[in-house]
């Protein structure tokens, strides 16, 4: 992606994006807004490149996180079941919930961040209480810590999943826990090598369409251990 930005504050950076076409709805640029990234990345909140969160991880670019609530927007309805794998410092999760509700109020609804980081889970939930404590008080969001290749079975099926790190094959366990019109969004492809940002839609009957949709470049999905 050649387009970069650097905002002046959180609404300038998704104003920016609206007018380059890179946000394309009105939702999404809203649920982006609402949430300010100064929350979440300590560094340049509002440059439109990944930055450094700590523990050698860093927060994907905010143009990616914009395509990822854009791929997903027609699964997150109120009531769905949304798995961020990743979730690092909690931005997209938090976004998530937002778009979500938006669109309207319903108990049902689970936003699941998972990160394998321990540090990182702790200081998710300090950025979203920093950001507004009633999202994890409501019981909608959950930061849960452990290997995100495993997913969260017990919260499955999910209606949207999105991955925030790059599986070297099509991630099976994460296509099982995906609902029967659920779409999954995972970068695709070997360290170093050629990564696709992928998506795959289940249809009503269980069956599975895969779509390459942009080349990309991400670390790779691991356990604490990089194994």
């Amino acid at each position: 992606m050649a387009w970069r930005s650097v905002g002046a504050d959180n609404a300038d950076l998704i104003r920016k994006m609206r007018d380059y076409g890179i946000i394309a709805s009105d939702s999404v640029a809203q649920a982006m807004t609402k949430t300010d990234r100064r929350h979440y990345s300590p560094r340049n909140p509002y440059m439109d490149a990944p930055q450094t969160i700590g523990y050698g991880v860093t927060i994907s670019a905010p143009h990616m996180h914009a395509f990822a609530l854009e791929y997903l927007r027609d699964q997150l309805r109120p009531g769905a079941h949304v798995l961020d794998v990743g979730s690092g410092s909690g931005y997209l999760t938090a976004c998530f919930l937002r778009y979500i509700e938006e669109k309207g109020d319903d108990v049902n609804t689970r936003v699941i961040g998972i990160e394998h980081q321990p540090e990182l889970v702790a200081q998710s939930f300090q950025n979203l209480n920093a950001d507004d404590p009633k999202m994890l008080d409501s019981g909608k969001l959950i930061i849960v810590e452990g290997d995100g290749r495993k997913g969260v079975p017990e919260h499955a099926p999910y209606d949207a999943i999105h991955v925030g790190a790059a599986a070297a094959i099509t991630p099976k366990a994460l296509l099982e826990q995906l609902a029967n019109g659920g779409r999954l969004i995972v970068p695709v492809g070997p360290e170093g090598g050629e990564q696709y940002m992928t998506q795959y839609d289940k249809d009503s009957e269980g069956k599975v369409k895969e779509t390459r949709l942009m080349g990309v470049m991400y670390v790779p999905l691991t356990d604490l251990h990089r194994s």
